[in-house]
């Protein structure tokens, strides 16, 4: 019986999806800025206190654009949002535009080895509202720590990785990935998301 009770409790928190079973559906998630892209997620949002994974066939694709409108917010809030080892310096005067309040914003250089430790150790530390990081080396066990982390530090953590990893296993939350249309169009694909099956619609962001 205790093992019953034990599987009900799992299948409860959303720890366990029973096949067959349609998820009680939370909307909890921290608003992504785009309508759209919330409504195709089962929590409305990004899922709080979690690993976001976005996976990219390339750098420059979208990935901040579909960021910002969280990350602004959040700063304006007063919220530290963290980027840890971004592969390009970001242009301030660029993220100022886009409403982030850049008190706010810190940036942790880091060689590769010790970039997914202070990624880790910035998700724990419940003092960051956000952390963007771009993990080169990272295996099953290393995204377990930091999806754990970012549950402890109650964060928001969004790995961007390359969309080679897309076909590995992964404990994020949520996962997204992007996929070029042609003629500068593309959409993003949902993997895998928390609390629900993966919607079959993509998400095409608006042209700007």
């Amino acid at each position: 019986m205790a093992a019953v009770v034990a599987l009900e409790s799992l299948l409860a928190a959303q720890t366990l999806w029973h096949a067959g079973r349609t998820a009680s559906l939370t909307t909890d998630g921290e608003p992504t800025g785009h309508v759209e892209l919330d409504a195709l997620l089962p929590q409305r949002g990004w899922p709080r206190g979690a690993l976001t994974e976005l996976l990219l066939p390339a750098d420059g694709v979208g990935e901040l654009s579909l960021l910002l409108p969280t990350l602004a917010r959040l700063s304006r809030r007063g919220a530290p949002i963290v980027l840890v080892a971004p592969p390009y310096l970001p242009y301030a005067p660029a993220w100022q535009a886009a409403g982030v309040d850049l008190m706010q914003l810190e940036v942790v250089e880091a060689p590769p080895r010790d970039a997914l430790w202070a990624f880790e150790q910035c998700l724990r530390s419940g003092a960051c509202a956000a952390v963007v990081g771009w993990p080169l080396q990272a295996d099953a066990a290393a995204l377990r720590r930091l999806q754990v982390a970012a549950g402890s530090g109650a964060c928001l953590g969004f790995a961007l990785r390359d969309r080679a990893q897309a076909d590995n296993p992964s404990p994020a939350a949520l996962r997204l990935e992007y996929r070029d249309g042609g003629a500068g169009a593309g959409a993003w694909r949902v993997r895998k998301c928390r609390g629900g099956p993966s919607p079959a619609q993509p998400f095409v962001p608006a042209l700007r």
